[in-house]
């Protein structure tokens, strides 16, 4: 049996030398495409240059807006988001079949044990030349086989077939972690946009209950013959307008809730949320070169990653015009009795070799390489168009920012004057001077101004986000999952 085994491993050793000597890989080696990249950004404002590159903000990014309340959300969202779950859940499958890829690399070999017992009729019309007569006899066989099988891979299809689902496993991680960018950056900008309705609502109770004073003075001047029922009735109209606002808020509010509960993964019912002070400080986010969005954005990583996929495929495709050459050997026992099943004499092997050639099949072969390259070149249209995106992503936060600045410098101007307005008109009212209709116009205007103000902090807060969000946030900083042993990506977000 040693020596059996010794000229099986003897020829395919043999064979596998001379196939090794001429095996090559047959289609294009993937390189990363160049990108024309400006050197600079085009809007400055109140941010600063991310020099060196451990200014950026790193994975815990929206500590920067100094909330824990926001903390805990974003904590709560990394380990309790459905989506994040599924998107972890793809990048173990894409790591299961990139390992399965790898495996066609290697022979296989595969145990056939059996045993099987027959009886053979005495009435049958064929008679083996060991039987004489017509006679019934039963026979026993006891087999232990042990098959192997090699697909030399001389043109590198099954190579490229890995590499592809190696990038694709890459591509899935990247993924995973665009997903988990965009998660952050929906519970923050929900969190922002609720507290803004929060604040919206305070100032909305303060005036309604402003008016209600306003109300009950116009009324005792009414019933005291200084007041007409027009002074009346417009005020009133105006806290009623004032009053259906806040209900308006009152909706908003629970639609944001609403949504924060169903992004860190849990039932609205079980959700709530305390209103608190809308003082969320608007931070200064530091922005590196325009190539850092290369390096840093997950989508970007991505659509590079399954553009080498999709290179590879060219590959497989191409290796099909080539012959596609199987070792297979079996060694192992055969007998009809257990106890001689492992002597000398019962001792089976062979040993082979299938070439598989296609001689004609219409041009699919041609069709199919066709098609992988054309794969391959929408593949590189998304990867170039996502790279534009993310240049327009930063430029327009960017200059969101600045002009958001700009305009809040303005609105704390209009709040001051309105709010003085509003003061002045009251006391002349009251010494008798003006009608009711200009203190209702200057509370109102003054209302405008202090929504105006909320409006333009929230808006400043999302597109802070949204810059964080274009510039890839935190996704170069975080610890990337364990590639060897299949470790899942949640268990790294802390």
């Amino acid at each position: 049996m040693e020596s059996i085994l010794r000229s099986i491993a003897s020829c395919v050793g043999v064979a596998l030398s001379l196939f090794a000597a001429a095996c090559t890989t047959v289609g294009p080696d993937y390189e990363r495409p160049d990108e024309p990249v400006p050197e600079a950004f085009v809007e400055t404002g109140p941010w600063k240059e991310a020099v060196p590159r451990d200014d950026i903000a790193k994975g815990t990014w929206w500590e920067i807006f100094g909330d824990p309340i926001l903390n805990d959300l974003e904590a709560q969202a990394l380990g309790q988001s459905l989506d994040l779950r599924a998107a972890a859940a793809r990048v173990e499958q894409s790591q299961a079949i990139a390992g399965i890829s790898g495996t066609f690399l290697a022979p296989t070999l595969n145990l056939a044990a059996s045993s099987s017992a027959f009886g053979v009729s005495g009435n049958r019309p064929d008679q083996p030349s060991k039987v004489s007569g017509n006679v019934a006899y039963s026979a026993t066989e006891n087999r232990v086989p042990l098959y192997a099988s090699y697909e030399v891979d001389m043109w590198g299809r099954l190579k490229r077939l890995s590499e592809a689902a190696d990038a694709r496993f890459e591509a899935s991680l990247a993924e995973y972690y665009t997903v988990l960018l965009t998660l952050e950056g929906e519970v923050a900008q929900t969190y922002f946009r609720l507290r803004a309705v929060d604040e919206i609502l305070r100032i909305l109770r303060e005036n309604i209950a402003l008016r209600t004073q306003a109300r009950d003075i116009v009324a005792a001047r009414l019933r005291g013959g200084l007041a007409s029922e027009l002074d009346l009735a417009r005020i009133e109209a105006e806290r009623a307008f004032t009053q259906a606002e806040a209900e308006s808020a009152k909706k908003s509010r629970t639609e944001f809730r609403n949504q924060l509960a169903v992004l860190i993964g849990r039932p609205p019912q079980e959700f709530t949320i305390d209103p608190v002070p809308f003082q969320i400080t608007v931070p200064s986010v530091p922005v590196g070169l325009p190539s850092d969005l290369l390096e840093r954005r997950p989508d970007v990583a991505e659509a590079e990653r399954r553009l080498a996929a999709r290179n590879a495929a060219i590959g497989v495709a191409k290796a099909a015009y080539f012959p596609s050459i199987t070792l297979t050997g079996a060694v192992g026992f055969q007998s009809s009795e257990l106890g001689d099943l492992f002597d000398r004499d019962s001792q089976i092997w062979s040993v082979g070799i299938s070439v598989f050639e296609p001689i004609f099949n219409s041009g699919r072969i041609d069709f199919d390489v066709k098609r992988a390259e054309a794969a391959y070149a929408e593949n590189l249209a998304v990867y170039q168009a996502r790279i534009l995106v993310a240049f327009q992503e930063v430029e327009t936060s960017l200059g969101g920012l600045r002009l958001l600045h700009e305009q809040a410098s303005y609105q704390e101007i209009a709040v001051t004057n309105a709010s003085r307005a509003t003061e002045l008109a009251s006391l002349r009212h009251q010494a008798g001077l003006v009608l009711v209709l200009e203190v209702i116009d200057a509370q109102r205007t003054s209302l405008l101004a202090e929504r105006q103000v909320i409006d333009v902090t929230r808006d400043r807060l999302l597109t802070t986000v949204a810059l964080v969000k274009a510039l890839g946030g935190g996704w170069q900083d975080r610890p990337m999952p364990n590639e060897v042993a299949g470790e899942n990506p949640l268990a790294n977000q802390d």
